[in-house]
């Protein structure tokens, strides 16, 4: 993964898809991981909570306070694991590890601490102005459950029976989900209020 810098935007999320994956493994994933999923069930509560509190943080000193910062950034590394060995990508075998810290995993996600907010952008980010990446969004991710819709959902499905059948998982396919999810934790980041930055309109890097 490249180093976040002035020209990137300040989320990096990457996946490193697995050359051998099992022909049928995926068909049981969502079962193994249900630790995680009750586990992230009370951590995005915690989410929530944690962004409210940052929004009046913002809105009275301009700053994300670092430690509820730290721990949102974690929920969101804890969910990408999740969902690239289990949802959204079924792009690993290797089961994800129970830590909100970076980690030897082929799914990463790091966000790069603002030093200062705006006051004014923190009261119409969150919505107003991400409305236009949430109607894509919607389209993309199925309203943000893969699993229930959405174009990234569809892709997956066509990957995995690939892999069934041939032993391999589609390149382009992987390329354009990975894309889809690039996106999506652009916008989630930015309706946390963890960045200024406006989300770019476009898959990948």
């Amino acid at each position: 993964m490249e180093p976040i810098n002035e020209g990137n935007y300040p989320v990096a999320l990457m996946g490193e898809l697995d050359p051998n994956l099992s022909r049928w493994l995926w068909l049981v994933k969502w079962l193994l991981a249900i630790p995680h999923f009750i586990v992230l069930f009370f951590l995005w509560i915690a989410f929530l909570v944690s962004t409210i509190i940052a929004f009046f943080g913002i809105l009275f000193t301009r700053r994300y306070p670092q430690g509820l910062f730290n721990f949102n950034v974690g929920v969101l590394r804890w969910h990408w694991r999740v969902a690239f060995y289990c949802l959204s990508v079924l792009g690993t075998d290797r089961y994800p590890p129970f830590s909100l810290e970076p980690a030897d995993y082929p799914a990463t996600l790091e966000i790069e601490y603002p030093e200062r907010l705006s006051k004014g952008l923190v009261l119409v980010k969150w919505w107003l102005l991400a409305i236009p990446h949430y109607l894509i969004i919607s389209v993309l991710q199925g309203g943000g459950a893969p699993r229930f819709g959405g174009l990234n959902a569809v892709l997956v499905v066509i990957a995995v029976v690939g892999l069934l059948f041939t032993g391999r998982y589609n390149q382009d396919i992987y390329r354009l989900v990975l894309g889809i999810n690039q996106w999506s934790m652009r916008v989630a980041a930015y309706a946390a209020l963890m960045t200024d930055r406006h989300p770019p309109l476009r898959l990948g890097e």
